[in-house]
């Protein structure tokens, strides 16, 4: 592991992009933003940039 810190920012961006699609779609509700259109299509897309953050954490940056 390279870059611990962009695993665990990665990680944490990918938990919160689960959250913001959980709540778009209504599964988790009780906040402003439970139901709308733009977490539902925010959240996957968050997902996919913590993950992509993690991976360049775990491999490094090859020159």
């Amino acid at each position: 592991m390279k870059k611990p810190l962009w695993v665990l920012v990665g990680g944490v961006l990918a938990l919160l992009g689960l959250l913001f699609t959980l709540q778009g779609t209504d599964v988790i509700s009780g906040s402003a933003m439970s139901g709308t259109n733009f977490s539902a299509v925010a959240g996957p897309i968050i997902i996919v940039i913590g993950l992509l953050v993690a991976t360049v954490g775990v491999r490094g940056r090859t020159r």
